[in-house]
């Protein structure tokens, strides 16, 4: 087996995180206590409420711990600055030395100075940022952008869901209606006759 057979690459963590509820370098332990904390507050009862209760929790959570987009950006920041200075590969313009296409510079770095430059650049980023290079792989996913957009959808998606439950309630009440009223109607009615005194 190999040593990266854990390895997931950034672009499946994408899937694992919202943005909404834990981000790497937040404490999933402290998530957890945090939901049990509030579940109890709440008293829960149902799989409908505890969906309710995720919800609460997860916007609870991002509200006390927005700090880690900040942390994100700063990081982000670093990273792009590492980066720039590793060395890339330039090319003449070939409209001014009129060439059919780009040239390569002849005063460029070689391939395997760039590959050098990059895997010091890694290393770098790595022990400077620490686990927060995961928010840096993560991309857009911790941006106040991806949040915003993502709240807008949640938006929409509750307004859908209250409507359907709005309908469902409106066909029970009709469907309730309905059965009881010939259920009162077969019900034959009692009155009592009159009947002649003889005087």
């Amino acid at each position: 087996m190999s040593k990266n057979s854990k390895y997931v690459p950034p672009a499946l963590k994408h899937g694992i995180y919202s943005g909404i509820g834990p981000l790497p370098t937040e404490s999933p332990a402290k998530f957890r206590k945090f939901r049990k904390q509030i579940f109890a507050e709440l008293n829960l009862v149902g799989r409908l409420e505890e969906d309710i209760g995720d919800e609460i929790v997860s916007l609870e959570w991002r509200r006390q711990n927005l700090s880690t987009y900040d942390l994100a950006r700063r990081a982000r920041a670093r990273h792009s600055a590492i980066y720039a200075a590793v060395p890339t590969l330039r090319y003449d313009e070939p409209f001014l030395l009129q060439l059919p296409e780009p040239q390569p510079r002849p005063d460029n770095p070689s391939p395997e100075e760039i590959g050098a430059a990059r895997k010091r650049a890694h290393k770098q980023a790595r022990d400077e940022l620490g686990a927060a290079i995961e928010l840096v792989e993560l991309g857009e996913v911790v941006t106040l952008d991806h949040l915003d957009k993502r709240f807008k959808i949640l938006e929409r998606l509750d307004g859908m869901i209250a409507r359907a439950y709005k309908k469902l309630l409106y066909v029970r009440g009709t469907n309730s209606m309905s059965v009881s009223v010939p259920a009162a109607r077969s019900q034959p009615t009692l009155i009592p006759q009159q009947t002649e005194c003889s005087t």
